[in-house]
């Protein structure tokens, strides 16, 4: 393996537009060769944004996609790009799931259950984005072989800035 150190990704800066998913190909080595991964981003909050997710083993890419939206926020382009990529995932696949969002991955992990429990409501206020809430959850529950978890953001893992690319698409 290279000892190429890896750089965070350029964003939408006066030092230039962020990487193309190629750029980050030649970029970047690090971070798991497997998984799912997936970001959303938005320019302005709301504003518009984009989605995006990866799926790869042992570093070949399986599947890809990615979309846009005109007026967004960035935790609705997040839970899109994770609703997007289960959607995609047969219901016996052992995968693990890659979110930069630690808001979306404890939403469901640890807190949608009880939400759920108490009609869809939070204790201090409504849940923020329910439908698309609600739909991740139950493509979790459909999965339940699948794994999510957190990955810390700009990292310089590969994937994880791919999926980035991916979603930062709708800048270019």
């Amino acid at each position: 393996m290279s000892a190429r150190r890896s750089r965070p990704a350029r964003r939408n800066t006066p030092s230039g537009p962020p990487l193309t998913p190629e750029e980050v190909l030649a970029r970047y080595e690090g971070g798991p060769q497997s998984g799912v991964f997936t970001d959303g981003s938005c320019e302005g909050n709301p504003g518009p944004g984009g989605w995006g997710f990866v799926w790869v083993e042992e570093g070949r890419i399986l599947e890809q996609a990615s979309g846009r939206d005109p007026a967004t926020t960035n935790n609705r382009m997040e839970l899109v790009a994770l609703i997007e990529a289960y959607r995609r995932l047969p219901k016996d696949t052992h995968v693990t799931v890659y979110s930069d969002s630690n808001l979306c991955v404890q939403t469901i992990n640890e807190w949608a259950a009880g939400w759920e429990q108490r009609g869809w409501k939070r204790k201090t206020g409504p849940v923020q984005n329910l439908e698309l809430v609600q739909t991740l959850y139950a493509l979790a529950n459909a999965h339940p072989s699948v794994e999510l978890t957190w990955i810390r953001a700009h990292d310089g893992s590969r994937w994880n800035e791919y999926a980035d690319a991916l979603a930062s698409a709708y800048m270019r």
